[in-house]
C-alpha cells in the first residue's frame, strides 16, 4: 500500500468500493465533512445515488451467490480476519486523525479505538475454530443422524453511525465475513473516511471483489438500502426513532435486522459507594467525544441524603476538565461533533433551565473558544426523572443527578425509561450489586465504573435495540439455523 500522506489524499477524495473497483461519481451530490474543532472542510465527498445503492447490492448478491467467499471454510475466513486486525492496526495513526478530524474525538483515544475494533475482529478470528458450524444431533422424529448446520444468511446492508465507524465497522464486518457473508457498508456522510481507508486495506488484502462494498450515503439511498429485495439482512446503529423506523421496513419484508438504538442510562448509586468512586466513573465519560455515544451514564440515581454531596463532588471534577482543541494532547474534551449536535444539547440545556433544575456547572460556551462547535461540561441536579431531560437522549455533555427515597425507588427510576442499554451499581457489597443489577432493564449492567463489553455481548433491552453485538451471540444474527435429517451418517462431518 501507497504512504499515508498519498493514501490520506486518496481516501479524502470519497470514492465507492462497488464490486471490487473503486467508483468516482464524479458531478453528483457532494457533501463537506466540517473538522468540528475549527469549522473548516477536511473533504468534499460524493453522496450515493440509487444507480450507487443498486450497483453495490448486485455486487455483493453476485459475491455471495457465485463467489468463493461463502464457500471457504469457517478457519480460512477467520484467518482473514486476523490479517485485516494486523493491516488495521499498521494504520492505526492515519484512523486516529481521520476520527479527530471528522468528529473530533480526543487524538490520543483514536488509537484505543482502533485496538478496540481489531480486539473485535480477532475474537472473531478466534471464534473460527472454536463455533460449531455443524451439530450432531440425534433424531428425535424418524431418521437415524440429525444435523444442525449453521449458514450464512446472506448479503448483508451494515448501516453506521458517524460516532465511532472503526468500531462500528469492526462490530458488523467481523461476524458478518466469519459467517460467510457479503456486505454492503453504508457510512454516515458526516464521517465517511474511516469507511473508505478500511475498504483501501480490504482490497489490499485481496478480498474478493463484491464481499465488502463501501459507499456514503443520505437517508433515502439508506432507505433503499433497507427496503432492497437482494438484501437478506440490515445492521443498524443509530438512533431509536430511525431504529423504528427500519424495524418497520424489514418486518414488512421479513428481512433479518440487528438494531443497536440509543440510551439512556443510569448511574445507580447505593448508600454505601463512596462518592469519590461514582465521579472518578462519571467525569471521565465527558472525555469520550464529549459523551456523544449511546451507553453514557447520563443520569446519576442518589439517596437523597447523598445528592448534594455528589453533586457538589461532580460539579468540581466537571469544572476541572480542559475543553479544547482535541489535537492537543493536554485537551481532556474536545467539541461536539457537528453544529447541529451543538444545537441539539444546547436545546436540552434550555430545556432544564426552563424547567427549574439546578444548573450544578457549565451550561454554555467555554471561554476563549470562539470558533468550533464547544460547549461546557453541564451538571444538572435536583433532576426529576420525569422531565424531558431526564427522558430522552441528549447525545452530549450532560448528566442529570436524581435523587431517591431509597434502594427501591433507584431501581424503579432507573428502569422507568424507554431505553435499557446500559446501567452502572456503585455499592462496595459485589452480593447486593448482583442483586440490585439482576434488576435493572438494561443490556449491560457494571459495577462501580462504566462497562461495556463487545467480547461478551452489547446491545439492549426496550427502545435501545434488537439483538446483540459481539461476543458467540453477535454471531448468531449472521446465520441461518438448518435442520438435516439423514438415514445414515454422511462422513464428510466430523
Amino acid at each position: 500500500m501507497s504512504g499515508q500522506g498519498e493514501l490520506l489524499d486518496r481516501v479524502r477524495r470519497g470514492r465507492f468500493l462497488i464490486g471490487g473497483a473503486w467508483i468516482e461519481p464524479g458531478s453528483r451530490r457532494r457533501f463537506d465533512v466540517v473538522t468540528p474543532s475549527d469549522e473548516t472542510v477536511f473533504a468534499s465527498v460524493p453522496l450515493g445515488g440509487a444507480e450507487d445503492m443498486d450497483a453495490a447490492v448486485t455486487a455483493a448478491r453476485e459475491a455471495f451467490d457465485k463467489g468463493p467467499w461463502p464457500r471457504l471454510s469457517s478457519v480460512e475466513r477467520g484467518a482473514f480476519l486476523a490479517r485485516l486486525a494486523d493491516a488495521i492496526d499498521a494504520h492505526t495513526d492515519l484512523f486516529a486523525r481521520i476520527w479527530t478530524s471528522e468528529v473530533g474525538g480526543l487524538i490520543g483515544h483514536g488509537p484505543h479505538m482502533v485496538a478496540s475494533a481489531t480486539s473485535i475482529l480477532r475474537h472473531y478470528a478466534r471464534l473460527a475454530s472454536e463455533f460449531a458450524f455443524i451439530e450432531r444431533h440425534a433424531a428425535t422424529a424418524g431418521g437415524e443422524h440429525g444435523l444442525l448446520i449453521y449458514e450464512p444468511v446472506g448479503v448483508v446492508g451494515a448501516i453506521i453511525p458517524w460516532n465511532a465507524p472503526i468500531l462500528m465497522l469492526a462490530s458488523k464486518l467481523a461476524p458478518a465475513l466469519l459467517a460467510g457473508c457479503t456486505v454492503v457498508v453504508k457510512t454516515s456522510p458526516e464521517a465517511p473516511l474511516e469507511g473508505v481507508l478500511l475498504g483501501e486495506i480490504l482490497q489490499a488484502l485481496g478480498l474478493p471483489p463484491g464481499v465488502v462494498n463501501v459507499l456514503m450515503a443520505d437517508r433515502e439511498e439508506s432507505e433503499r438500502l433497507v427496503r432492497h429485495p437482494q438484501v437478506d439482512k440490515i445492521s443498524f446503529t443509530g438512533s431509536s426513532a430511525v431504529g423504528q423506523h427500519v424495524a418497520a421496513i424489514c418486518g414488512s419484508r421479513m428481512a433479518r435486522a440487528t438494531l443497536e438504538l440509543g440510551g439512556k442510562s443510569a448511574a445507580v448509586v447505593l448508600d454505601d459507594s463512596p462518592i469519590e468512586t461514582v465521579v472518578n466513573a462519571v467525569a471521565p465519560q465527558l472525555s469520550m467525544l464529549s459523551m456523544q455515544f449511546c451507553s453514557a451514564l447520563s443520569r446519576v440515581i442518589v439517596p437523597r441524603p447523598r445528592h448534594d454531596a455528589l453533586v457538589e463532588g461532580l460539579a468540581a471534577a466537571m469544572k476541572k476538565v480542559k475543553v479544547g482543541d482535541p489535537f492537543d494532547p493536554a485537551t481532556q474534551m474536545g467539541p461536539m461533533a457537528m453544529k447541529r449536535q451543538l444545537e441539539r444539547a444546547e436545546g436540552y440545556i434550555a430545556s432544564g433551565k426552563a424547567d427549574g433544575f439546578t444548573l450544578a456547572a457549565g451550561g454554555g460556551r467555554p471561554a476563549g473558544l470562539n470558533r468550533g462547535y464547544y460547549l461546557e461540561p453541564t451538571l444538572f441536579a435536583n433532576v426529576s426523572n420525569e422531565a424531558k431531560i431526564a427522558q430522552e437522549e441528549v447525545f452530549g455533555p450532560v448528566i442529570c443527578v436524581i435523587p431517591a427515597r431509597d434502594e427501591e425507588e433507584a431501581i424503579r427510576l432507573a428502569n422507568a425509561t424507554d431505553f435499557g442499554l446500559n446501567n452502572s451499581v456503585f455499592t462496595a457489597d459485589a452480593d447486593r450489586a448482583l442483586a440490585v443489577a439482576r434488576q435493572l432493564r438494561s443490556g449491560t449492567v457494571g459495577h462501580n465504573a462504566f462497562r461495556s463489553d463487545f467480547g461478551i455481548a452489547f446491545g439492549g433491552f426496550k427502545k435501545s435495540g434488537i439483538g446483540r453485538e459481539g461476543g458467540r451471540l453477535g454471531l448468531l444474527p449472521y446465520l441461518e439455523a438448518k435442520t438435516v435429517i439423514m438415514d445414515e451418517a454422511p462422513s464428510t462431518v466430523s
